[in-house]
């Protein structure tokens, strides 16, 4: 028996609402706040955040995994290399749906997303074609930017997800309650 079918139904419901939801932000986001522990002097060993654009996939029927295009020049990217852990922040606040609804990007009630894990290197060629497809949809600028920076995929391998979408504290979804849901809503506070 997994850890939900053991969960009374009320709960159950509770964590794929926020699974619904923290999938629905993933989804709607075009960039994401990337915190790593610097290689770099004089912050060594210390967090470093960056930001990086991203795409699950198409609208309304992403993948969940944030996928990245990325090049070894990038100070970020150099970090991953020594230590490929990282935590992602994505939040409504990135859209127009908090300020339409008058939250402030801090609000609880303006939906925030943090994943951690690790980002990997896509090397499954239909993967890649996956994310390219969606990243430069999502960023046609990618096409063009310059050949000679060793670009490659990559996608971020979810450990833990915490969703901070009301008061009261930011809450947890497993990774299989996050793939198993859909972000299939008009905003994360409907139905």
């Amino acid at each position: 028996m997994t850890a939900l079918t053991a969960t009374p139904p009320a709960i159950c419901l509770l964590l794929l609402g926020l699974a619904s939801r923290s999938r629905f932000v993933a989804n709607q986001v075009t960039w994401a706040s990337m915190a790593t522990i610097s290689s770099h002097d004089p912050v060594r060993g210390q967090p470093f955040s960056n930001a990086f654009s991203v795409s699950d996939g198409p609208l309304g029927r992403g993948s969940g995994v944030p996928y990245f295009y990325l090049t070894r020049m990038e100070v970020s990217v150099q970090d991953l290399k020594v230590n490929p852990q990282a935590s992602l922040s994505m939040s409504l606040a990135q859209t127009d749906y908090c300020a339409q609804q008058g939250f402030d990007p801090q609000s609880p009630l303006c939906a925030h997303v943090i994943l951690s894990g690790s980002v990997l290197q896509v090397n499954d060629t239909a993967e890649a074609e996956f994310a390219k497809k969606w990243l430069f949809w999502r960023h046609p600028e990618m096409v063009d930017w310059p050949s000679d920076h060793d670009w490659f995929f990559a996608k971020f391998n979810i450990s833990q997800v915490w969703v901070l979408d009301y008061f009261g504290g930011v809450k947890t979804v497993t990774p299989e309650e996050y793939f198993q849901a859909t972000p299939f809503r008009k905003h994360p506070h409907s139905g």
